[in-house]
């Protein structure tokens, strides 16, 4: 094992703006580069700093291919919570990626093992992945690659959390709280799993926060554990961790 390269920046803007200067020069040094890319809150300052690089520097993403680690179940790509049109939001719309150089799973998939089976083999037609941008949840989820006994290796169509859950439907929790026999929505979610995600040949992990610090020091520096999937992470040999100070501690 090989210790991470570790970059801590002063907010979550310079953070960003880190991992996208690694992410630009990796499409400008090999233009058909194969990119897994995250959703959430925490890579929203990357996105918008790939987009001004794309326009100031002209950065071409026609021979890009990406790979999104994960797609909730049961909606469709033009759904409000769909994690395709977060994407299409914040990067797709912007760049020169053609569309059929985006994948992402199909949420209205009707038989979703088939769907797991495409999209895993969409994954090794492309070469593999060459750069696996991650984000880490509080519990230490990777993609929605949760705590527990085991993991899944390759793609599957997984439980969330309840306490996953809670944090991204705040809302709907409470709404579901106050209502008797409802059945909690979002609750089930495509990802990339984790066995795919330590194949790529790089990895970078982008946290920011103070609520981050915990599960940070403890996938970093703590023991290798299905309890905590992001300290996996360890296993592999070119991780790159950008933080902000206030993840960083």
């Amino acid at each position: 094992m090989r210790a991470p390269e570790l970059a801590i920046e002063a907010d979550a803007d310079a953070a960003g703006l880190r991992a996208a200067l690694l992410v630009d020069e990796a499409i400008r040094t090999s233009p058909g580069v194969v990119l897994a890319l995250p959703t959430g809150s925490t890579p929203i300052p990357m996105y918008a700093a790939l987009v001004r690089l794309h326009r100031e520097r002209g950065t071409d993403w026609s021979q890009v291919t990406t790979f999104n680690l994960d797609e909730y179940a049961g909606i469709g790509p033009d759904h409000p919570e769909s994690y395709a049109l977060f994407m299409r939001g914040h990067l797709f719309n912007h760049v020169n990626l053609p569309p059929e150089r985006r994948h992402i799973p199909d949420g209205l998939a009707a038989d979703p093992a088939a769907e797991c089976g495409h999209y895993e083999a969409l994954i090794e037609q492309s070469g593999g992945i060459d750069m696996a941008v991650l984000g880490v949840g509080l519990n230490g989820h990777i993609g929605f690659n949760e705590p527990g006994p085991a993991l899944t290796g390759r793609t599957h169509l997984a439980e969330l959390a309840p306490e996953t859950w809670r944090r991204n439907f705040p809302d709907l929790a409470a709404a579901w709280d106050a209502a008797e026999h409802a059945v909690a929505p979002f609750r089930r979610a495509y990802t990339m799993g984790i066995g795919t995600i330590l194949q790529a040949r790089r990895l970078l992990l982008v946290a920011t926060g103070a609520t981050k610090r915990e599960i940070i020091q403890a996938a970093l520096h703590g023991p290798i554990t299905t309890g905590n999937p992001a300290s996996l992470l360890q296993l592999h040999q070119d991780v790159t961790v950008i933080l902000d100070h206030g993840a960083a501690g």
